[in-house]
């Protein structure tokens, strides 16, 4: 058992860091020790309790029901409201659009209403729910546009949806024109606030500039917001709050058509692991309303300083003024954004690359924590180097015949061999065992990703789509012993 244990820190020590305030993107990171220390203790504590039947577990029960309490507080809910605790934004996503579709059976082909800048997890319940996303272009400041959206409402329409923010670039949708025209038609209102659920209420306290979102705004139906991002909770928890009980109950699934217990879910999941629950709801009563300010406070002021940082580097500009903790940054002619990143990480931070979209150029996002202000001058110092460092070496380029091989390409039929040499051409795969290469044409993480980010950023989203699926199922082959 030790020596699993062992092989278990060997292992993870090849991982991005989950604390330090050094990866801005994937996890959020409060900087206090004894919140993580608490949280990994209720998870454990409660690993073996399943949420499958709460009266088999009433305090699994009793803590979701204070979790949805203090959400609903926190997001100017109703007396009405109800919520359900799920296993991330994702989970959320989906039942959220579940609902919205079951609560119409009349309509056989059901449409939802996206700005363009909405999650992907939207476009992955359309594909499970078969309800047709209908996406609307945003507006220069990437917020969507409200009369665009009300335009792209029509009799099939179920959904409306608005984020809050956006995660590519960190802004939030005008919700109160939204929902205004979604009420209008007797539509329900989404609003994805899975990244800024648990910080906008608190950035408003402290005097920011916050766009109308929660529930205060008439016609918002429904809220996602996670707790596993900046209620800094452990993975995997969200909570997807419904106006009333009456808007929630097409989420719940009953089955008694067979021989063994009465099935009964309010989410996705069956069996679920009471840990997670159990660990966002310890961390949220240890920090309470006044910790949450305090990191509230320490996050914008990590904002506030890192845009002002980058306003020293005329490499880079951010993309649109952020509204709450996301930022995006382009570069210019003479910098590429795939190797900033590569090169920030070569200096032990972690940037996430955004690939060109409807015209928009590739960006460098930035998920900031709290944990990330005691390391701002050292964040823009590694900024300045990697900007420097990119410039010096310049834009990456795709070997043309790779570039050629991708456009004669067909995403609907690419087959192993087709995606085997492509890896070939771009010299991800090799018989030499060179570093970063699989031995003997087995497929390795790459150490710097700019060469295959450029690759996939010439691609069409369809083909990027299907060569990411290949190259997903490639890593995930099994071990044998």
């Amino acid at each position: 058992m030790t020596d699993a244990l062992t092989r278990l820190r060997e292992m993870q020590s090849a991982d991005l860091p989950v604390h330090g305030g050094r990866t801005l993107a994937y996890v959020y990171d409060s900087g206090l020790p004894d919140v993580d220390r608490i949280g990994r203790e209720a998870v454990a504590a409660y690993a073996g309790s399943n949420g499958l039947d709460p009266t088999a577990f009433p305090s699994l029960l009793r803590m979701e029901n204070e979790v949805v309490g203090t959400a609903a507080d926190l997001l100017d809910a109703p007396e009405t409201v109800v919520g359900t605790v799920t296993s991330g934004g994702t989970e959320s996503v989906l039942l959220a659009v579940q609902t919205a579709r079951d609560a119409q059976p009349g309509i056989e082909r059901p449409r939802m209403v996206l700005p363009t800048t909405a999650h992907a997890a939207f476009h992955k319940a359309a594909h499970y729910f078969g309800v047709e996303p209908v996406l609307v272009p945003v507006g220069p400041d990437f917020r969507a546009d409200p009369a665009a959206m009300a335009a792209a409402i029509d009799d099939r329409t179920v959904l409306v949806v608005a984020s809050a923010p956006s995660y590519a670039h960190g802004v939030v949708d005008p919700v109160t024109a939204i929902a205004a025209a979604a009420a209008e038609r007797g539509i329900r209102c989404h609003v994805d606030a899975c990244i800024g659920g648990w910080v906008l209420p608190y950035a408003a306290r402290l005097g920011r500039d916050v766009p109308a979102w929660t529930f205060a705004v008439e016609g918002v139906t429904s809220i996602s917001v996670d707790l596993h991002k900046y209620a800094y909770a452990p993975k995997g928890t969200s909570v997807l709050l419904h106006r009333t009980p009456e808007l929630r109950r097409p989420q719940f699934f009953a089955s008694a058509a067979w021989p063994g217990y009465t099935m009964l879910n309010s989410t996705m999941q069956s069996t679920k692991s009471g840990g997670p629950l159990a660990g966002a709801w310890a961390v949220m009563r240890s920090l309470g309303d006044e910790g949450y300010e305090r990191l509230a406070r320490d996050v914008f002021e990590a904002v506030d300083r890192i845009r002002a940082g980058i306003g020293d580097m005329k490499e880079l500009a951010v993309v649109s003024t952020p509204d709450s903790t996301l930022i995006a940054l382009t570069t210019d002619e003479s910098c590429d954004p795939f190797t900033v990143c590569d090169e920030m990480a070569a200096r032990g931070w972690y940037v996430q690359p955004q690939m060109s979209y409807a015209g928009s150029p590739a960006t460098i996002h930035l998920s900031v924590s709290a944990a990330t202000l005691p390391h701002v001058a050292e964040l823009l110092e590694a900024l300045a180097e990697a900007v420097a460092a990119a410039v010096a070496s310049g834009p990456v380029t795709v070997d043309p015949g790779v570039a050629a091989f991708i456009a004669v390409l067909d995403p609907l039929v690419l087959s192993d061999d087709d995606f085997h040499g492509l890896l070939l051409a771009a010299g991800l795969i090799g018989t030499d065992g060179e570093q970063g290469r699989g031995e003997q044409g087995q497929l390795a993480l790459p150490q710097r990703m700019a060469e295959v980010n450029a690759m996939l950023d010439l691609a069409s989203a369809g083909m990027r789509e299907a060569l990411l699926v290949a190259f997903l199922d490639r890593l995930t082959r099994p071990r044998r012993r």
